[in-house]
């Protein structure tokens, strides 16, 4: 519900009813309480017809057919999100910037239903002095990784910082290459050049498909195949939303474990079994290359898997070793 007064007419349905009880019938994606407190602010108001001004109400008071009542929703909060001492891993930290790597499963900043455990209350924690470019919810935040992605990304500690590492990464500057397990046999040497925007038939989806679409380029630099399934590395020209995930989607070879893009299947062989324990995407920002915006030198940062990953890729490379025996 957005902010602003918004009317509301009794009809006979209702008629009888406890205000409180009315509110939360005509609206159901309020609480009870959350009404009442309403009321008790005085944000609902009684409109009765020939009233010259808007009547203070109860809760309790029984509504009647005919009757209006105005209710206003004050703008959301945001809320300040605060430090937690969650497991943060940092690859590399100075005076300018931090280098860190993320763990699969962590959102990056607070938001809808996310309000505690995300990367930036983690930063908190162990980096006191992040730029403020971002805003409160997205202190020292220059990129994204997805939920479920892991690996590296740079957050600056204070806003010439920020602005230089924002201005690499708009301008492609920037060197990420991300490793991820994909359905199929994908060679090495690929270039996949597709636009990207909303999926016209899913707003929560991005799609090469979409009528409003943003240019973007991933290019795979490197591929091992095993039976059934590619290990390839990836690197990006651009940084769209979803990009890796679209893109490989679209071509035929989506990221296994992404239950967004289809790479997802109940019935495997026996060779790769050891995918159906994933609990994310097999994605990881592994390669992160940019020029330090302090002094002008190219730095690098190598990320390798993480264990949930290489667990997974060992057992599929191991299986594989064992029926070339036979």
């Amino acid at each position: 519900m957005s902010a602003g007064p918004e009317t509301l007419l009794v009809d006979e349905e209702h008629d009888g009813l406890r205000l409180d009880h009315f509110l939360t019938a005509m609206l159901p994606g309020h609480s009870r309480s959350e009404m009442q407190r309403l009321i008790k602010e005085g944000q609902v108001v009684s409109a009765k017809a020939g009233d010259t001004a808007p009547s203070a109400v109860r809760a309790s008071a029984p509504v009647k057919a005919g009757e209006r009542y105005v209710i206003t929703f004050p703008p959301p909060k945001e809320a300040v999100p605060q430090p937690e001492a969650l497991p943060l891993r940092i690859v590399f930290e100075d005076p300018d910037l931090v280098v860190l790597d993320k763990p699969g499963g962590m959102v990056v900043h607070p938001g809808a239903g996310h309000e505690s455990g995300t990367l930036v209350n983690a930063l908190l924690h162990h980096v006191s002095d992040l730029s403020g470019v971002g805003g409160q919810t997205r202190p020292g935040i220059v990129h994204r990784l997805d939920r479920g992605t892991s690996g590296l990304m740079v957050v600056a500690k204070h806003d010439r910082s920020h602005q230089e590492l924002a201005r690499q990464f708009h301008d492609r500057e920037v060197e990420k290459e991300y490793t991820t397990l994909v359905w199929g046999v994908v060679q090495a040497g690929r270039r996949i050049d597709a636009a990207i925007g909303r999926d016209p038939k899913d707003r929560q989806k991005m799609s090469t498909r979409a009528r409003r679409a943003r240019s973007a380029v991933t290019r795979v630099v490197f591929a091992r195949h095993f039976k059934g399934v590619s290990l390839i590395r990836v690197a990006l020209s651009t940084g769209r939303t979803h990009q890796i995930r679209v893109h490989l989607s679209a071509i035929g070879h989506p990221v296994v474990g992404d239950r967004i893009y289809g790479g997802v299947h109940r019935r495997v062989g026996d060779p790769v079994r050891a995918v159906l324990r994933l609990e994310r995407p097999f994605l990881h920002a592994s390669r992160l290359c940019f020029t330090h915006p302090a002094d002008g030198r190219r730095v690098e940062f190598d990320s390798p898997l993480p264990l949930d990953l290489e667990a997974v890729l060992e057992e599929i490379a191991g299986r594989e070793e064992e029926q070339s025996d036979y």
